[in-house]
């Protein structure tokens, strides 16, 4: 390890503590979407806090996206640290949401609790231990070479586990990751300290919806059952569509090994009568249902087009309406992405590749994620490459109870970043 390596080491060794009060704000702010609470104080925190090293930031609400309202808006922060020379910009991106608490927690969710090394709460792992991460590793940057070269940004952005579009989507369509003025993109998302992500599988999500014709539940066979009609469509799922994207594999480095496939998942189902207001104490009505809706999420690889992804779902269903009576349904769109990998002889992959060799002494692994998160935004919309995902933390841990992310993880994910601005940044004018 060469001397500035072990100066910016010895810097985030003697962070530890601090790091672990940061992740522990940030897991305590109850930033859950839906429906998108306190976007607004963790950006102040996240001001307050970057404000002490000499970063500038901007507070950005990205009025109009979907989810943004009056009672919850969508408030997302970039902050900006110029160093002494011109030169590339470096990007974290981390999101400041996370999903619902759901059950079977044995630690308080909100709590930060700090065990065996362990911080846990709803969010440390994906990825409010990330962006700590990322803030500890410039921080102890910046106090070893003051006047690097370039530029350092950090931002904290909302909704990112439901599509990102009032977060990182808004702020590429705003002009924030303009190749031209951000060249390097890290994502802190938890892929393992000593794993590169590279992108993410793409996906459809479209909501199919059987119709019927309402009647008195005592006599059926006056109407006709759109939750029958969707049945029929289950099972030819499980008949043809589900062996079907079995059998489809990619060269894509997918973790984990189940993901290397395509995949289907069907979120939601919604038949019949609507589910009864809380306090409701009494019963449903006899009715037959006249319609039956459900949300999929279907997964499919670099190798597909989306276009015969979906045709392969279209087709199912016209072969049910050929040979079912009175079978009628509407098939609708609600948001889809193509799937993206960034080369690994990208600049900042083979930067963050040596990071890793030297602090961990072992080779990186190349892996792509099963689901999407905000690379797709950057390369789409933005139109910038560069970019990966790397950061601590375990992805099975994501959305699950008691989920943690491991204090030794974060400070060698810090060195790790911060011996990339480094490369990427200086002290050696144009180095990187």
């Amino acid at each position: 390890m060469s001397t500035l390596d072990a100066r910016i080491a010895d810097q985030i060794e003697s962070r530890r503590d601090d790091l672990i009060r940061l992740t522990q704000q940030l897991v305590r702010i109850p930033t859950v979407n839906p429906p998108g609470r306190h976007y607004r104080e963790i950006c102040e925190l996240l001001d307050h806090r970057l404000s002490g090293t000499g970063f500038t930031s901007e507070m950005i609400r990205a009025e109009g996206a979907p989810g943004d309202s009056q009672s919850y808006p969508r408030w997302n922060i970039v902050s900006r640290r110029e160093g002494g020379q011109a030169g590339d910009c470096v990007h974290f991106n981390s999101h400041t949401d996370v999903v619902e608490v759901g059950h079977g927690w044995t630690t308080k969710p909100f709590g930060g609790e700090l065990k065996d090394g362990r911080i846990y709460g709803r969010g440390t792992c994906d990825m409010k231990g990330g962006l700590a991460t990322s803030i500890v590793a410039a921080e102890a940057f910046v106090a070893v070479c003051p006047e690097f070269n370039g530029a350092i940004e950090i931002s904290g952005t909302a909704d990112e586990e439901t599509g990102g579009y009032g977060g990182v989507a808004d702020l590429a369509e705003k002009g924030w990751f303009d190749p031209a003025r951000v060249q390097h993109v890290i994502i802190p998302e938890p892929l393992n300290k000593d794993r590169i992500c590279l992108g993410h599988r793409g996906v459809w999500w479209a909501e199919i919806e059987t119709r019927g014709r309402i009647a008195h539940g005592s006599m059926p066979f006056l109407g006709d059952s759109a939750i029958r009609h969707m049945g029929a469509v289950l099972e030819e799922m499980e008949r043809y569509l589900y062996p079907l994207l079995a059998g489809k594999r990619t060269s894509m480095p997918v973790v984990p090994e189940g993901a290397r496939a395509s995949t289907m998942n069907i979120n939601a189902i919604h038949g019949g009568q609507a589910e009864p207001e809380p306090g409701f104490t009494g019963f449903p009505s006899a009715c037959v249902a006249d319609r039956c809706r459900i949300t999929i999420d279907r997964r499919f690889l670099i190798e597909e087009d989306i276009e015969t992804v979906k045709a392969e779902v279209g087709g199912m269903l016209e072969r049910i309406r050929a040979e079912r009576p009175g079978f009628e349904y509407e098939i609708r769109d609600l948001w889809q992405i193509t799937p993206t990998m960034t080369e690994r002889e990208a600049p900042v992959v083979t930067t963050v590749a040596g990071a890793i060799e030297r602090v961990l002494q072992r080779a990186p692994q190349y892996v792509v994620s099963p689901g999407t998160y905000d690379q797709k935004h950057i390369d789409r919309i933005g139109r910038l490459k560069n970019c990966i995902a790397y950061g601590p933390g375990i992805l099975d841990l994501a959305h699950q109870p008691d989920e943690w992310v491991g204090v030794q993880d974060m400070i060698d994910s810090a060195k790790v970043m911060a011996l990339t601005l480094a490369e990427l940044l200086g002290p050696e004018p144009g180095k990187g």
